[in-house]
């Protein structure tokens, strides 16, 4: 079998591992009204998308204390964990794909902006972390998606070129990041139509989950050659 171990696969969380976008909406949805405060749906998904806490409450609620941004970041997770809890479940096709990439030696990150105790809700919730070299959330940088220092740090976190680092992905911002970051995006449309996740530069596919997904095809077609 080839060994594919200077390529590398970055994974997006919410959204790309788990279908949870709209439970995140959700509490997002029940956090800002039950503040007094109207929620579009549609501009507020536009504009936070791959955002961390620490900027998305700012641009909602206005300047806060660095106390009340923890509040409100903590009561929304909370929120969003106790309604994911029961439907919590991997993407269909996902451990399959993790298993074939594992097995061709593709080193695997996970970079999300998601604070820490969601990470380990899902990643050791669903007992994903064992496929992963690496692991970035919104503790290792300052700044979210569309900056590309998420994928960037992985990257670095690996050992691989960002060239041949493949990035998967379901909001824009993070397709925008894999673009800044020099690197190739899957689409993965749990939130935005194929049609919206191919306008992106950055993205060479997009699918609605794992099914059928071949990982040396994507190394082959959108790497520099694998090693053999």
């Amino acid at each position: 079998m080839s060994s594919f171990t200077n390529q590398a696969f970055i994974f997006d969380m919410d959204g790309t591992l788990v279908d949870n976008m709209h439970v995140h909406t959700a509490a997002w949805r029940q956090l800002i009204e039950e503040n007094g405060l109207e929620f579009n749906e549609r501009q507020f998904l536009v504009e936070t998308a791959g955002q961390t806490n620490r900027e998305i409450i700012p641009t909602v609620f206005g300047r806060l204390s660095d106390e009340d941004i923890t509040r409100l970041a903590v009561r929304k997770e909370t929120l969003y964990r106790e309604a994911f809890l029961p439907i919590r479940q991997p993407i269909a096709g996902l451990i399959e794909f993790l298993e074939r990439s594992r097995d061709l030696g593709i080193k695997m990150a996970v970079a999300t902006a998601a604070s820490n105790p969601n990470m380990e809700f899902i990643l050791d919730g669903l007992d994903l972390r064992k496929y992963f070299a690496a692991i970035t959330t919104a503790t290792d940088v300052t700044v979210g998606k569309p900056d590309p220092a998420m994928f960037l740090v992985s990257a670095q976190k690996m050992g691989v070129a960002a060239g041949n680092c493949i990035v998967f992905e379901d909001a824009l911002g993070g397709f925008e990041a894999a673009r800044r970051a020099g690197m190739k995006a899957i689409g993965i449309t749990t939130v935005n139509s194929a049609e919206e996740v191919l306008k992106a530069e950055a993205v060479v596919e997009a699918h609605q989950d794992f099914t059928g997904i071949v990982p040396e095809d994507l190394i082959e077609r959108y790497t520099t050659a694998a090693a053999a």
